[in-house]
């Protein structure tokens, strides 16, 4: 299977997808606005004619380029280009703005890449280890991983914890809409035949990001036009020398573990790695007072967790099924569309696609490293395209990726809905992130309950007699009760200052 898998990665035709997929990655990372999940989205129908390692690989080089490249802007304009380079911003923006934009730049790329090889490693290693104990799973004990999955999205909701659970509620609804997976029980169709087959994963991923982020954009009509500014840099290297290596080892290694384990846990992303990790690194510092005015060790910290969530991501994916985020989630539907089937016995049935992706991964990591250090100009330059140029054809093109889902003009006025619902979201301050994992987790959710009543012949106690199941549901109620309580605290904090601060102003 090895051998094969290099035969099928190694061929120019995969290399080339492999490569325009990193590069077309970092632009929509350096691009505010746009994001790895988007550029995925967006390129994810073009692989549905391909042979599944080329398609897989050139959503690996989207995902892997579309992660790292939001660090260009992030320290260019103190904007990050994706959510996952958002603590980037905090010592990167100083570095560029007191003229070591190049230096944290090299900083960023170099570190990027070390945090991908890491997670991609661990990856390797925690996979097959991770898919032996998932063949002890039964369907009760998927349904409590499930349950366990939700109930950590609504956690990371932290004060809009109720948000959160609404927001996967309603994704769970969505997911339900059509013919019910066991006995085919028409559902929420409303005698439309279009919602027979339930709606397509990639016209709501396309809606919910895509389209609602170009209709804020649209709002705001004074910057529709503005051109952003550059900010001048000088790059030798990649601006650390060989003692800041070996003294940045230790941050490298504790960012790029966070990340991992961060990538792992389904819902919550590169931006929480990344603060994460950065508050770890900066309260563990000798410095603590230097980090926010613009030292390497912040760069670090931020570049090579949000890198190494990547491999992370991808452990729960291929054992479980379960996405670690909502690249991973585009990512799942990748591989369904070429009848690769993520969970226990992957690597038997489809061990060579496998171990192309960990190929396609390195590959891509190692095309990451050389073309944001060749490719700076062009990235900086594509920063000053102007938002009224840009946003509409990147409407047509989701457009059309929605029609290409499914060949259907339904799905393309489905886009538009989801666009709006994801609008109606923001404007609510509700997630969309626990939506998007509501609706991937859906069927998961209701397939495993139904087989484990069957089962069980209708006891739910099979829930809680078996260790596995039982373990994931204390731990998800452990989550919810500690976040709850950890709200009702800061509430009362900050009711007590208020009142301090009402008896202050009495006094005074």
């Amino acid at each position: 299977m090895v051998a094969q898998a290099f035969i099928n990665v190694f061929n120019p035709y995969c290399l080339f997808l492999i490569w325009f997929g990193t590069m077309i990655g970092i632009i929509f990372g350096s691009i505010p606005g746009l994001s790895a999940t988007m550029a995925v989205v967006l390129f994810l129908p073009l692989t549905f004619g391909m042979e599944a390692t080329n398609g897989i690989s050139l959503l690996v080089g989207l995902y892997m380029g579309g992660i790292s490249g939001g660090l260009i802007s992030a320290i260019l304009l103190k904007i990050p280009g994706t959510p996952s380079s958002i603590s980037t911003v905090f010592d990167g923006g100083p570095m560029a703005e007191r003229g070591d934009a190049g230096r944290a730049l090299g900083v960023g790329i170099l570190y990027s890449f070390i945090g991908s090889i890491i997670g991609i490693v661990a990856l390797a290693f925690v996979s097959p280890l991770l898919a032996k104990v998932c063949l002890l799973f039964s369907a009760a004990d998927y349904f409590s991983v499930a349950v366990f999955s939700l109930t950590i999205i609504a956690s990371l909701s932290g004060k809009d914890m109720l948000n959160g659970l609404i927001a996967g509620l309603v994704g769970i609804s969505l997911k339900m809409v059509g013919m019910a997976p066991i006995d085919a029980i028409t559902r929420f169709t409303f005698g439309n035949y279009q919602l027979l087959s339930g709606f397509d994963i990639t016209v709501l991923l396309i809606g919910v990001f895509a389209v609602t982020d170009i209709i804020l954009t649209g709002f705001d009509r004074k910057h529709l036009s503005d051109r952003f500014q550059k900010k001048g840099y000088n790059l030798k290297g990649y601006g650390v020398t060989m003692k800041e290596f070996i003294e940045q080892i230790p941050n490298a290694l504790i960012s790029s573990v966070i990340g991992i384990a961060i990538g792992i846990l389904p819902g919550i992303g590169g931006s929480t790695a990344g603060l994460l990790s950065y508050t770890m690194v900066r309260n563990t510092s000798k410095y603590p007072e230097k980090f926010g005015t613009g030292i390497i060790d912040g760069v670090i910290a931020s570049e090579a967790a949000n890198n190494a969530v990547i491999g992370g991501s991808l452990v729960p994916l291929l054992c479980m099924g379960i996405p670690g985020n909502t690249v991973a989630a585009v990512f799942l539907g990748g591989l369904q569309v070429h009848a690769i089937s993520p969970g226990p016995l992957i690597f038997d049935k489809s061990g060579e696609y496998v171990y192309g992706i960990y190929l396609a991964l390195i590959v891509s990591s190692v095309f990451m490293l050389i073309f944001e250090r060749l490719g700076l100009p062009v990235f900086v330059k594509l920063l000053d395209i102007p938002k009224h140029i840009l946003l509409p054809i990147i409407m047509v093109m989701c457009c059309v990726g929605g029609y290409s889902a499914g060949s259907r003009v339904f799905d393309v006025q489905c886009i538009l809905f989801f666009g709006l619902l994801g609008l109606l979201f923001k404007k609510l301050k509700v997630p969309s992130t626990p939506l998007i994992i509501g609706f991937i987790l859906g069927s998961m959710l209701e397939e495993n309950l139904r087989q484990a009543l069957q089962a069980s012949h209708g006891s739910w106690a099979i829930f809680v007699q078996r260790p596995i199941s039982a373990a994931f549901l204390i731990v998800g109620a452990v989550s919810v009760t500690w976040t709850v309580r950890k709200n009702l605290q800061e509430k009362k904090a900050a009711a007590a200052k208020g009142e301090e601060i009402d008896t202050s102003e009495e006094e005074g």
